[in-house]
């Protein structure tokens, strides 16, 4: 038998150590070693990261990056077989390859920093474990476990490694991390019959926890052969799905290059025949090409992720890739798991049912902060419940708040009994504990006797309402023991349905009054007087209703995708919010074996409220799948192992960063900090302004891209031998006066009604009939305004268009008013493009100060490439006139004018209305 053959827990419990060639008293040291030799360390295989160098190589596959970078291999060919040589040209050809560097070390810089960030967040599974090895007990690091090792098992331990039980005390573990269910699940050290390992109730798993009880087991797999493991394996052979960023990007660099390539092909059949010289002709194409393709996109969109991906630092979510910004933005549908992401995962008691009143304790979590309404009627129930656990409130220490050793809802007794005012160490030191029947699945009871400050003996019963109602003859009714009556029986039914219809789950609280000597379990339990109910739950946490609330206005449907029961899934998605119709469709894992690919899409076509439950990993990436061909982009949350797989394959995976486990914060590309659920709210909304502002700077580059190509095809049409606009300018224009207003835009601020807008379609094109209106009528306006400029200079010389000579001053004076033209009316076109409907001065002019400080600097520049003797050599401008920067300004002024006058009718013609999301 192998180590981690699924047949370990068939075997009876003197068997187990012969077949993992162990004994009682552990591993010999000798043994050890070979096995760590054999089975290597005990722990989950990191992804392989790629080296520096290939993340750097990558940023030039980008289509822009390849289009400029054969554009400077050509260009420098051109200088080669240019005779004689044009120091020009090699000026172009440098300019553009250090473009391309450029945008590349602004790119891997972003990814890099937003990447290693988040190595910080990568924790282990349990640090260190209790084993016996040699007959002796130590405490060692997890990693060190192998195969065959006995491992020592407490109340509050983390398993580290899957084992079969050999010896189990009362024992829980609570496998939610693994299989989304909160509730404890017994163990037991006997045998059981073939089947999954994973549903064998004589072994434990890595990753999850002991809630109650004391055990030993051996370990029969480590490492990435545990359960943990082969979820993690499956979660690692999920591709990353491309965000619809990448894909709208990719489209548009596909059709930009296309039409640079086709222009430039153009105007090169156009301008040859007139008998230019061919290498100087092709590099007048060239220029063109260069002048349709915006240099800066790369780097700006690179940046505006970045500044995205550090907002959502500032407020607990931390983006490992800067294309999921935009992706969670552009969310259809979350499917959520419950345990851990909705809820706390800390069990509360919230109501009190005694003598036909309920008595609501409020207060959330372990914390003894909260009170019972009208504590005096339900203070011995209370009483009589806490000293009928075994659990233990742990203070809270360093940066940890208070917790609870041993079981959940034990601890949850407890807390409800300090707020009811019970003092439990009082208790426990004045009414002592002599024996005890552990509970059990069969009977569903757990007893306590105790003796009292004179002497007497008092049984102390907690337990399944149906199963300690047969044993009670009397009830507790307003402070006086009457006899069960049937009528009184059916009060105690009807108050545990109403209960539990809420969600809660409900425990039955008796006791009993035991004459001396040793009772048996029998006499313990029977004749008992039930005192009342306590109804607990795992409480939602306190944001997630309006979090949910939020993502339901914008549009976005939420799908409860849990390993949980139906009925507790059910009444959480009610508390939060999820669920507000009577009749949601609730799913289990069961049914949705048993649906092929047609019904399962006809079951997520549909528009009411969905529940996923009791489903496994293969469900949630299956559910995933499907929505994605549906054409929805999908955002899946989670913590535990169980939810890996279904992280990785959505466009969008969002995990826990402190209560997540390990695997889920590989898979995920994003973590949520704090835990919240309303953190995704809030990066939802950011998603979505990085979205609008990258089709702000988008209209911003395209509009002067349109401005630098207008009038060298003017020129070409009109018989002007020169360029009015040459290509070294242009690459000035792109990155030294238009990145930094572009990435101030990226910076701007959401709109308030960005969540008052349904998701956009996955099939919304980032460049919408809208937009490309927009930057052509924005590019329209610029074009007119350089053209004028241009063609007014060179008429009012009076020199034939023949006549002019790349070194004429009013060619060059002529040159640099095109140029200037166009960075002056970027700067006011920064500030038109800044709201789609909204005048720009009801924001304020002022409101992003770093824009106007972009701009300055642009016109800035402008100048010194005016001015300065250098730069004049450098791009064959000449020194502005004050009258030339008027005229120029007053294009600016202009455009901005059209601008606003364009929003005014649209207002006008169709208002703006509230756009709810219905879904």
């Amino acid at each position: 038998m192998t180590a981690n053959s699924p047949a370990v827990q068939t075997l009876a419990t003197r068997d187990v150590f012969a077949a993992l060639d162990s004994s009682p008293r552990g591993l010999a040291p000798a043994d050890v070693a070979v096995r760590r030799e054999r089975h290597g360390p005990n722990e989950l295989p990191r992804a392989r990261r790629r080296g520096w160098w290939r993340d750097l190589a990558g940023q030039f596959r980008d289509l822009f990056a390849v289009v400029l970078l054969v554009a400077s291999a050509i260009t420098f060919l051109a200088y080669g077989l240019q005779d004689p040589r044009d120091v020009g040209t090699l000026q172009l050809a440098v300019a553009i390859l250090c473009v391309v560097l450029l945008n590349a070390a602004i790119g891997f810089v972003q990814e890099y920093s937003a990447e290693r960030t988040a190595e910080s967040l990568q924790a282990m599974v349990p640090r260190t474990c209790r084993v016996l090895r040699g007959g002796e007990r130590q405490e060692l690091p997890a990693r060190d476990l192998v195969p065959g090792d006995v491992v020592v098992l407490e109340a509050g331990d983390a398993v580290s490694a899957d084992c079969r039980l050999v010896e189990a005390h009362e024992l829980a573990v609570n496998n939610a991390a693994l299989t989304g269910e909160s509730d404890p699940v017994g163990r037991t050290r006997q045998p059981v019959a073939a089947g999954p390992v994973l549903e064998a109730r004589n072994c434990v798993f890595m990753g999850t926890d002991v809630v109650a009880g004391s055990a030993k087991a051996v370990v029969f797999a480590t490492g990435a052969a545990t359960e943990f493991g082969r979820i993690f394996r499956l979660a690692s052979a999920a591709p990353r799905q491309k965000t619809p960023l990448q894909l709208q990007v990719a489209s548009m660099a596909r059709r930009v290059a296309g039409a640079a390539l086709a222009i430039g092909a153009l105007l090169f059949a156009v301008r040859l025949p007139a008998g230019r010289p061919l290498v100087e002709t092709f590099v007048f194409a060239l220029g063109v090409m260069v002048a349709l393709v915006p240099e800066g996109l790369p780097a700006t969109l690179s940046v505006s992720l970045a500044i995205g991906v550090r907002r959502m630092a500032r407020r607990h979510a931390l983006v490992k890739k800067l294309l999921a910004v935009e992706a969670l933005g552009s969310t259809t549908v979350v499917c959520t798991d419950k345990t851990g992401t909705l809820t706390q995962a800390e069990m509360t008691v919230v109501q009190v049912w005694a003598g036909g009143v309920r008595h609501p304790v409020s207060g959330v979590g372990y914390a003894p902060v909260g009170e019972v309404t009208d504590p005096q009627p339900v203070r011995e129930l209370l009483r009589t419940a806490a000293l009928c656990c075994d659990a233990r409130m742990v203070p809270p220490a360093d940066h940890d708040g208070w917790r609870v050793l041993g079981d959940t809802t034990e601890g949850a007794i407890l807390v409800a009994a300090a707020k009811a005012g019970v003092d439990l160490a009082a208790e426990e030191a004045s009414t002592p504990r002599v024996t005890e029947f552990p509970f059990d699945s069969t009977r569903k009871l757990m007893s306590t006797v105790h003796r009292g400050p004179h002497g007497d003996l008092r049984a102390c019963v907690k337990g399944a309402p149906q199963e300690l109602l047969t044993r009670c003859s009397a009830v507790v009714w307003k402070d006086e023991r009457q006899p069960l009556t049937e009528d009184l029986r059916a009060a105690v039914i009807s108050a545990n349905d109403e209960l539990a219809a809420q969600g809660l789950r409900v425990l039955a609280v008796a006791s009993r009054s035991l004459p001396d000597g040793r009772p048996t379990q029998d006499e313990t339990e029977s004749d008992l007087a039930l005192l009342g109910l306590v109804g607990m739950q795992d409480p939602p946490r306190p944001e997630v209703s309006d979090a949910v609330d939020a993502c339901r206005h914008a549009g976005i449907r939420i799908v409860m995708v849990t390993g949980d029961h139906p009925l507790t899934a059910e009444a959480v998605a009610r508390r939060v919010g999820i669920v507000r119709r009577p009749d949601p469709t609730v799913v289990t894992g069961t049914r949705l074996d048993t649906l092929d690919d047609e019904a399962l899409d006809t079951l997520l076509a549909g528009s009411g409220e969905l529940l996923l439950c009791r489903v496994s990993p293969e469900h949630k990436m299956r559910v995933v799948a499907a929505l994605q061909q549906r054409g929805e982009v999908v955002a899946v949350t989670g913590d535990g192992a169980n939810d890996a797989p279904a992280l990785k394959h959505a466009d969008i995976g969002v995990a826990m960063g402190a209560s997540g486990t390990d695997v889920a914060r590989e898979a995920a590309v994003m973590v949520l900090l704090d835990d919240s659920f309303a953190s995704i709210t809030t990066a939802v909304r950011l998603g979505r302004s990085v979205y609008q502002n990258i089709r702000k700077f988008l209209i911003y580059l395209f509009s002067h891209n349109i401005a630098e190509l207008t009038p060298i095809l003017a020129a070409t049409f009109a018989g002007f031998p020169l360029v009015p606009i040459t290509a070294v300018q242009i690459l000035a224009i792109d990155l030294g006066s238009d990145v930094l207003p572009a990435l101030a835009l990226g910076a701007e601020p959401p709109e308030p009604d960005v969540m008052d807008r349904p998701p956009r379609s996955r099939r919304e094109r980032l460049f919408s009939t809208a937009v490309m209106g927009r930057v052509l009528f924005l590019g329209g306006i610029q074009s007119l305004g350089v053209c004028a400029v241009f063609f007014w200079h060179i008429h009012a010389s009076g020199i034939p268009y023949a006549d002019f000579t790349k070194d004429d001053p009013v060619y060059r004076e002529a040159i640099t008013m095109v140029q200037a033209g166009i960075v002056v009316s970027q700067f006011f076109n920064a500030l038109a493009v800044r709201t789609d409907r909204q005048s720009v001065f009801r924001i304020g002019l002022l409101s992003n100060p770093w824009l106007l400080a972009a701009g300055c600097f642009g016109i800035a520049l402008m100048a010194a490439i005016s001015y300065a003797p250098p730069l004049q050599a450098l791009f064959h401008t000449a020194p502005l006139a004050a009258a030339d920067w008027a005229v120029l300004a007053g294009f600016g002024v202009l455009l901005l004018a059209a601008e606003e006058a364009r929003k005014g009718w649209l207002r006008h013609r169709r208002p703006a209305g509230r756009k709810e999301g219905v879904r």
